[in-house]
Formats: C-alpha cells, sequence, structure tokens
C-alpha cells in the first residue's frame, strides 16, 4: 500500500520536537512494508542545520524503511517561511496574525505541489493531519483523482476551523470529502463534528501512540538526573532535604508540554500549595517552553512553592527518555481551554513502566485506566490532585505496580505497531470500496 501523507508539523533536524508524532507514525507505516510519501511546507531549519530531514536518513532500526519527504515552498525571501513546526498559534488558543497573510499561500502551494507530484508519484490513500489547511488540500486532491482521504486531528483543529466563517467553510469541505477522521480524545471528536454533524459516523478514536522499543523503563544516568533536581533550587531557594516527611528520596513528579493554557500546569502548582502536600517530599520537574511559563513561574512564587518546581525548558528527543525513567509519576492536568487531544507524553511515560495521573478530559481516559495504569482526577481541581499524588507518594509498591501494567497497556494496545494495524484495516476497507 502507498501512503500519502500531508502535515505541517515534522522534525526538521535530529532532536526537534516538531511533529514527532507523525514521523514515528511513518516510521510504523514504513517498518509494516507499507509505501510512504510525506508531504510538508518548507521551513528554514532545515537548510540551516545542513542536514537532510531525519526520515530520509537510513533508519537504525532494521525493520524502519525510507520516507520520501517532499517539501514546497510557498513565499519569498526564504526567511518569511513561519507557518506550522508548532509556531502557528498563539497559546494554542488563536491563530497567529502571520497565519493569515502567509496561509493563503501556504494553501495554494501546497496543493500545487500535491497535484504535480501526484502525476507520477499516486498513493492508493491520502492521510491528512490536521483540518486545516491540510485536510482541505487533502480534499481537494481526493475530489479530483478520487482517493480517498483521512482526515487526522491531533488538537487545534477546532479552534483554527473556527476562527472566521471562510475557514468553517473549509473545514465542512474537508470533512464531507473525508471517508474517514480519526481524533485522540472524545473532546476533540465532538469539538470538530459540532462544525458539521452529520460526519460524526465517520470518525474512529485512535490515539498517536508511542515506540516500546525507542521508550522502555531503563535506568541509565537516572540517579545523577535526580541527585540534579534534589540540588539547590536555580532560583537560590533552599535545599529540599525532606520537608518533615518520612520519605527518604523526593518523589518526582514529570510534566512534559508546552506551556499554554490547555496543559493545566498551573493545576500542579496550585496543587503543591494545598495542606495534603505541604509537608510532603515533592518535587516538580517542569519541561518545556511557552507562552503562560513566566506566568506559571510567578504563580509558584505567590504560592509559596518555587522551590519545589525545576524548570528545564525543552529537552532533547534523544534524551527525554532518561527524564521519564527518573521520575516516579507523570502528570497531565490538561483542561478544557481549549479541547484537546491525548498528549504523547502520557503514552511514553507509560512506556517507561510509569503512572499517570490525569484530568478526566483532553483523551486521557482512552489511555489511563483509573486505578489500574493510573489516576484520573477531576478537570482543574488543584485539591483533588494534590490527594492523587499524595495516594501515590504514600505508597510506592502500588506505584510500580501500576507502571509495571501501564508498560503492559503500551505493548499490547497503546504502542504504534498495534496502532499502525488499526489505521491499516481502515485503508484495506477505503481502497477497496472505491
Amino acid at each position: 500500500m502507498h501512503i500519502g501523507v500531508l502535515t505541517h508539523n515534522y522534525p526538521r533536524f535530529p532532536g526537534d520536537f516538531s511533529g514527532t508524532f507523525v514521523e514515528a507514525l511513518c516510521r510504523e507505516f514504513a517498518c509494516q512494508q507499507q509505501q510512504v510519501t510525506l508531504w510538508a511546507p518548507y521551513d528554514p531549519a532545515y537548510a540551516a542545520t545542513n542536514a537532510v530531514a531525519p526520515a530520509q536518513q537510513p533508519a537504525s532500526e532494521p525493520c524502519a524503511g525510507q520516507i520520501n519527504l517532499r517539501l514546497y515552498r510557498y513565499v519569498w525571501p526564504q526567511r518569511l517561511h513561519q507557518l506550522g513546526y508548532m509556531r502557528s498559534m498563539h497559546s494554542d488558543l488563536a491563530l497567529r496574525r502571520d497565519g493569515y497573510l502567509l496561509g493563503p499561500f501556504l494553501l495554494l502551494a501546497g496543493l500545487g505541489k500535491l497535484l504535480r507530484d501526484m502525476r507520477t508519484v499516486r498513493p492508493d490513500v491520502l492521510h491528512a493531519h490536521w483540518l486545516l489547511p491540510n485536510g482541505f488540500i487533502g480534499a481537494v486532491a481526493s475530489r479530483l483523482t478520487g482517493i480517498p482521504l483521512v482526515i487526522s486531528v491531533p488538537g487545534s483543529d477546532a479552534q483554527i476551523a473556527n476562527a472566521n466563517p471562510l475557514f468553517r467553510t473549509l473545514a465542512r469541505m474537508a470533512m464531507q470529502q473525508a471517508s474517514l477522521m480519526t481524533a485522540n480524545s472524545a473532546d476533540l471528536r465532538d469539538a470538530v463534528a459540532s462544525l458539521d454533524p452529520t460526519v460524526l459516523h465517520k470518525f474512529d478514536l485512535i490515539v498517536y501512540g508511542t515506540d516500546p522499543n525507542a521508550l522502555r523503563p531503563d535506568s541509565t544516568g537516572v540517579a545523577a538526573l535526580r541527585a540534579q533536581w534534589t540540588a539547590t533550587p536555580p532560583d537560590g531557594g533552599s535545599k529540599i532535604v525532606n520537608r518533615q516527611s518520612p520519605m527518604a528520596e523526593p518523589f518526582i513528579v514529570l510534566c512534559v508540554g508546552r506551556m499554554v493554557y490547555k496543559k493545566g500546569f498551573d493545576t500542579l502548582i496550585r496543587a503543591l500549595a494545598e495542606p495534603v502536600l505541604r509537608n510532603c517530599n515533592i518535587i516538580g520537574v517542569m519541561v518545556g517552553e511557552g507562552d503562560q511559563k513566566a506566568e506559571w513561574q510567578t504563580l509558584a512564587q505567590q504560592l509559596g512553592v518555587a522551590d519545589r518546581l525545576r524548570w528545564v525548558g525543552n529537552v532533547p528527543k534523544n534524551e527525554i527518555g532518561r527524564y521519564y525513567n527518573a521520575c516516579d509519576v507523570l502528570v497531565n492536568p490538561a483542561v478544557r481551554k481549549p479541547v484537546d487531544g491525548l498528549n504523547v507524553c502520557v503514552l511514553d511515560a507509560m512506556s517507561c513502566g510509569k503512572p499517570v495521573i490525569g484530568s478526566t478530559v483532553a483523551g486521557n481516559p482512552l489511555a489511563i485506566t483509573d486505578g489500574e495504569t493510573g489516576l484520573l482526577v477531576e478537570e482543574n481541581s488543584p485539591t483533588a490532585l494534590a490527594h492523587a499524588l499524595a495516594q501515590l507518594a504514600g505508597d510506592p509498591l502500588r506505584c510500580q505496580q501500576m507502571g509495571q501494567r501501564a508498560r503492559l497497556a503500551i505493548e499490547q494496545t497503546l504502542g504504534w505497531p498495534p496502532l499502525v494495524r488499526r489505521y491499516l484495516t481502515h485503508f484495506d476497507r477505503l481502497i477497496q470500496m472505491t
């Protein structure tokens, strides 16, 4: 089978976090003997690193095949290529101004490149990630060629589509042309389907997974990393030794993601100030950058919990596994601000054998089995999150057992191999129907 993939987020250099889940999905397609051609907008970072796109390099895994990456330019001069690659939205709430200015050029250039290439490279199915612009580009190509279209909506799709009447029209056209749509949370599915309720039956809930071979339980470098986190905080606060807790070692809580409202990391900050955690030896490690980072650092100072937090910024992809393995639990306190899909960090942590405490939104219930592989808590509730943290911090054996069951869930249902088999079953059905 030949799968054509459309995206505007994709790793541009080794360690780049942009669209890593798209790359991982495509790699597993290739691993399962499928041909993959991927179209994405050009970005200066491809040239700045003087490197071939990661997907074109020989893969280290014996089973991983090649991905044919085809970039298209949409503006001149080169430095004005500023769309996609995790830069298109402000706090994941609204499209940035340059998105309105450059968006039409990207859409037209992407469609032109796709149609020109399809004269010689004709996929059996088109798989577009994000409703706009890629879903619409794929819809036009699908209408003209008869190739079935699948659209996956990772997170910001409803916000972009609802930005104005034109975007809503383009989104509806894309959804009506699609033969299948996937979402990685029920909230996201419902938000997108509200634009056109007649397409609700087209949806299947398929999460963006993780590679159980790339991320696995591993103690390498863990002790050094934990020792670094328990040292004197970078803001000059006091070293955390015990806080009158019977725990000899600090309980390490990890958050991974962009510092934007929908991640809900402020809920964790507020939870650390709750009475139930006041004397617990807990350290929160915050991985990522974003528009709300400074705001949340100020909040931590105001609540008196700044000494319990470590803000480590972005971590290269090839190092993030150490962070998952060094923590005791991952917390994903996502909120509907706006609706979101399942964060990949949840599955990455589970793949490393760690339990996850997550809110009941943003796809967390698709991955976390409450009481088995982690705990589900009420959205935007510092008190509920604090009590969940206290439960696991006070019961290391339960925490370990949850982590073991989390790893098993990745191997059986939530890792890329079983998820890709679900996709391929759908693709085969659509191809047979054409």
